[in-house]
């Protein structure tokens, strides 16, 4: 989704990797988790004012990281509870979503827990716009190689699965990105036929939001999995890898013998170990 009100400036995304120069100086509503590179992303783009979704907090309350960030740049920042909307889904926050965290300047603008998300981008209109000469202090996402294997699938460690290359077909990725469906679309699961993918599962969340991804790849024939957001700092993909405990699969990494709260290096092995016997 991306919607543009007629009578403020509001701008509605279902993922902050959409942001674009049609966000300049608007109130932005993006349905991705609220971590760090999301309100860098939001920054870049010269919002005026961000609000994201929560993904239950989590470890190191990774998932509002974001709120902080942009409260250094001055920046207006709000989080929805990821129990009153679907994560990914803009549409379904603009239409459901509850405030649950708000920064500085955002309380400054009377945006409080439990203001529908309506109401507290309204409110966020009143925010200065960014400067034109604004530059955000970089927050880069990373793309590392966790395991390599020069005779077959590697594993890579991606910070946002909106970095999945052609390239990775046939790879195994680990991704910080939340498990969700953007815009309920199944097309837009995962941008490769990869051999599997991790993600997190933002807290679950309304709907069982923060799975979404894991029926759609299963209809692909992908290995998906999740990991808890209270084991792995959603955004994060070394994280996943060094702390993430599975906490859902489909059937397709049930199979391979994927188990709640298994370790994801020991479900990547579990992978790699069965394409070895084809």
């Amino acid at each position: 989704m991306d919607q543009q009100t007629q009578t403020s400036p509001i701008f509605a995304l279902d993922s902050v990797t959409q942001v674009d120069e049609r966000c300049a100086g608007l109130v932005l509503i993006a349905a991705s988790h609220g971590g760090t590179y999301s309100g860098y992303l939001a920054a870049r783009g010269r919002v005026r004012a961000a609000i994201f979704n929560d993904a239950g907090v989590g470890l190191d309350e990774a998932g509002i990281a974001g709120l902080a960030y942009l409260e250094r740049l001055g920046i207006p920042a709000a989080a929805v509870y990821h129990s009153s909307c679907r994560i990914g889904d803009a549409r379904d926050m603009v239409d459901r979503g509850l405030v649950g965290h708000a920064n500085g300047p955002a309380r400054q603008l009377g945006c409080v827990p439990g203001l529908k998300v309506r109401d507290c981008a309204a409110r966020m209109v009143a925010a200065l716009p960014p400067a034109e000469d604004a530059a955000p202090p970089m927050a880069e996402e990373t793309r590392t190689l966790l395991r390599d294997n020069a005779a077959g699938p590697k594993v890579w460690g991606l910070d946002s699965a909106s970095l999945v290359t052609p390239e990775d077909v046939g790879h195994i990725v680990v991704t910080g990105s939340h498990g969700g469906l953007m815009g309920g679309n199944p097309a837009l699961a995962i941008k490769a036929d990869v051999l599997a993918a991790v993600f997190n599962d933002a807290g679950m969340g309304i709907d069982r939001a923060g799975v979404g991804r894991l029926p759609a790849l299963n209809a692909r024939g992908i290995a998906a999995v999740t990991v808890s957001n209270q084991s792995a700092r959603i955004g994060d993909a070394r994280s996943a890898w060094a702390t993430g405990r599975l906490s859902f699969a489909n059937q397709a990494a049930a199979a391979l013998g994927a188990q709640r709260d298994m370790p994801v290096q020991e479900f990547c092995e579990r992978v790699l170990a069965a394409h070895q016997k084809g």
